[in-house]
């Protein structure tokens, strides 16, 4: 059995003028909610195996928060460039991908990847993950790479909590 959570980043910021969209920084909101809800998150579900975090600035720093409250070495951090494309295939080359040792994974990607994966491999329709929101879901089966239709496990956003 396989377990996948799948965190949007945080509010970004639009504030500053001539940076690349990768670059894009948390806002203040975004920390903060990033703060609130993996602490929440940490006490609710046990730590997943593997971070793995898109390198755009706004997911990295997300996965960096959520890495501090869960108590997840830095060091092991995964990071992956492609999953900037904000193209759920990308996402599912990820998953795919992910070693078969870890039973349980949490990514931090963008909005349009994580909306059309949710529905496609999860058991429950959403609409939209806002930003920060996480969705698990589990899979019966035992490899990533063969990974079909799960159970949609968890859907929960800071504003619940806040």
């Amino acid at each position: 059995m396989k377990t996948l959570y799948i965190v949007r980043h945080a509010k970004s910021s639009w504030l500053y003028e001539g940076i690349e969209d990768i670059d894009r920084p948390l806002k203040e909101r975004g920390i903060n909610d990033a703060h609130l809800f993996s602490k929440y998150l940490a006490k609710e579900i046990i730590r997943p195996d593997v971070f793995v975090s898109s390198s755009a600035n706004r997911a990295l720093h997300t996965a960096i928060i959520f890495c501090d409250n869960f108590k997840y070495p830095l060091s092991n951090l995964q990071i992956k460039r492609q999953l900037y494309n904000f193209s759920d295939g990308y996402l599912v080359k990820v998953v795919n991908a992910l070693d078969d040792n870890f039973d349980s994974a949490i990514i931090f990607s963008h909005d349009h990847g994580i909306n059309t994966f949710v529905n496609k491999f999860g058991d429950k329709p959403i609409l939209h993950v806002p930003t920060c929101g996480i969705i698990g879901i589990q899979f019966k089966d035992n490899h990533w790479k063969n990974l079909k239709k799960g159970n949609t496990i968890l859907v929960d956003f800071p504003k619940n909590h806040r």
